[in-house]
């Protein structure tokens, strides 16, 4: 029962650590506090929790240790409590939390890779019956799995071999590092498999293998070329093609698919903010930081293509009409997603355009948002609490 429960402690923090990004956006914190809360907190938490669930099926196994997400749990969440806290508090949280996350990786990793040991490439998809059409697919989207992964233990082991002084690895880079490599590298692998089946209709395998490849290849790119301008470039023009391929490809499912679900307008929502961000990103790249240009990049990758993603594919996992509290239904989620979206929206004119009032105002339309996003996943999880 412990290990049932456990993935979903997971996606419970997740939701709480949003509601705090958005709070630290909206009273202008440290950007590396808005960043880890973002990140390590949001992004990285639902990453643990749902690749605990769908991996081992993904890659036809069962998961080899099934206490490792509650053991995982608490390393994860103090870790990254203690890092977000880290720039406004004592010295001795960085190290402390950074070797809280690192082991919670080496948890996951350890779990997860001796999980999949015997089918490290996914070529055992676990696809059949009605869906063995979406076998090669399934095949070429796996292949992210191990990538995503490997991109995370860089980044712990940078994290942790920069906090001993053997190398010298700067924030910046661990972000690209954790965003571009592992989080949205496993969007690109699981959203392959999931996004298809939710919409009821066929992604084109020569794309997915094109995202795929230029997913593997530019986050390393953008992480050690971060300070390099013409390493950036080209870093940023390959990721640019994994994004866009991405976007291109759900923009096509969902004009395809008679299906109409509330998070399928938050994916699509995602995908557009994946597309502005990399815009911004490749403009960072020939002009130079702009501290708002770099702003509104991250705020675009990371509140947008990755947040808004994730949103989504919460709402198509935990319906909110399931919710046991009052309002839990698509309407309050359709109206979340409105005010993620259109916060976001507010904010990059805001930073762009340099309207200052404007962009609080977007920060605080995006809190609206994540509070509603939270009490929506806790109503639907209250059911079976139970």
């Amino acid at each position: 029962m412990l290990a049932e429960r456990a993935p979903r402690w997971f996606v419970t923090a997740s939701a709480l650590f949003f509601v705090a990004f958005h709070v630290a956006l909206a009273v202008a914190a440290p950007r590396r506090v808005v960043v880890t809360l973002g990140l390590y907190g949001f992004v990285l938490h639902v990453l643990f929790g749902k690749a605990y669930a769908l991996v081992p099926s993904y890659f036809e196994r069962t998961l080899a240790w099934k206490p490792g997400p509650a053991v995982q749990f608490p390393l994860s969440a103090a870790g990254t409590a203690a890092l977000a806290l880290g720039p406004v508090g004592p010295p001795w949280l960085r190290p402390v939390g950074t070797t809280l996350w690192a082991g919670g990786v080496g948890v996951f990793l350890g779990t997860l890779g001796w999980t999949i040991r015997g089918n490290v490439t996914g070529a055992a998809t676990g696809t059949g019956g009605a869906n063995a059409h979406r076998a090669p697919v399934d095949r070429t989207a796996n292949v992210a799995v191990p990538i995503a992964l490997g991109y995370l233990a860089l980044a712990a082991g940078s994290a942790l071999a920069t906090t001993v002084g053997i190398v010298s690895v700067r924030p910046q880079q661990l972000s690209h590092l954790l965003a571009a490599g592992t989080a949205a590298v496993f969007v690109f692998g699981v959203g392959f498999r999931l996004f298809p089946r939710f919409l009821v209709a066929e992604a084109p395998r020569p794309v997915v293998t094109v995202v795929v490849a230029a997913g593997a290849v530019g986050p390393a790119l953008l992480g050690f070329g971060l300070f390099d301008r013409g390493l950036l470039l080209v870093g940023g023009v390959v990721e640019a093609i994994a994004v866009v391929g991405f976007a291109l490809s759900y923009l096509c499912l969902f004009l395809r698919s008679e299906r109409r679900r509330v998070g399928f307008y938050a994916v699509l929502l995602a995908v557009i903010a994946g597309i502005v961000g990399i815009g911004l990103g490749l403009g960072i790249a020939v002009t130079g930081r702009s501290p708002a240009l770099v702003s509104a990049h991250y705020r675009a990758m990371l509140a947008g293509f990755l947040g808004l993603t994730v949103v989504g594919a919460a709402f198509q996992f935990y319906p909110p009409a399931v919710g046991v509290w009052p309002g839990a239904n698509d309407r309050t989620a359709l109206a979340s997603i409105g005010l993620l979206g259109g916060g976001l929206g507010i904010q990059l004119i805001g930073l762009v355009g340099q309207f200052g009032r404007i962009t609080s105002v977007g920060t605080a339309t995006g809190v609206l948002g994540a509070l509603l996003y939270a009490y929506l996943l806790l109503a639907a999880f209250a059911r079976r609490w139970k």
